[in-house]
């Protein structure tokens, strides 16, 4: 069994959507593309090389496929290598090929496809990008570990990380550094169900007794 770890860049308020240009993915009317460029810094850059240094497998969504297809095979340096000789799994309902090396696309539904994947023997399998797939996967408990780089910029509206469809799960850090920019970088295991707790007193108040009942009334 192989875990699935989401790589998310996201500001402070969590949306992910074209954090590397404003060509990457204007839709909705998203302005603000290109809003990590200027906090990577060399720490950064060097800990993200190491990590695509490893064996990994990648599974993406349609529009980071194209994306990182028409800039990967183009480019050179550890990332480029690591990303370029991964196995992609791809999921989409329009591709019918993919000229990318080592591009297979995910047959039928794709959640049990990816349980499939994880079913296997093999390296990590990651996620980048791909908002509308990991809102899928979240969705149905399939992401096990989030590598979260978290920029300290709030730009409003746009695609975030956690929709409304997400599966309630805790979290432990199991990790956790700053860059020199301000960026937050942070892995979170998921551990299982939240267990909800109370801070109110055992025998609630008496105004506490009625602003409940104001609120179920």
């Amino acid at each position: 069994m192989r875990k699935l770890v989401a790589i998310c860049q996201m500001t402070l308020d969590g949306v992910m959507q074209a954090p590397g240009g404003p060509e990457e993915d204007p839709t909705g009317g998203f302005e603000l593309g290109g809003w990590s460029v200027n906090y990577w810094d060399d720490a950064m850059l060097e800990m993200v090389g190491e990590a695509f240094g490893k064996e990994f497998e990648l599974v993406l969504g349609r529009r980071t496929y194209e994306i990182f297809a028409a800039h990967w095979p183009y480019d050179e340096g550890p990332i480029a290598d690591g990303i370029n000789a991964a196995r992609k799994h791809v999921a989409s309902r329009t591709l019918s090929e993919l000229e990318w090396e080592n591009s297979v696309l995910l047959e039928g539904d794709v959640s049990k496809a990816i349980a499939t994947l994880k079913a296997e023997d093999g390296p990590e399998l990651q996620t980048q990008g791909s908002i509308d797939l990991l809102q899928t996967l979240l969705a149905d408990g399939l992401v096990d570990e989030f590598r979260v780089f978290v920029f300290p910029v709030v730009v409003g509206p746009g695609k975030r990380l956690f929709g409304d469809s997400v599966e309630p799960a805790g979290l432990e850090l199991v990790e956790s550094k700053t860059s020199g920019t301000g960026v937050f970088m942070g892995t979170y295991r998921v551990t299982g169900p939240i267990e909800p707790g109370s801070f109110a007193f055992e025998e609630p108040t008496e105004r506490e007794v009625e602003r409940r009942e104001k609120l179920s009334g």
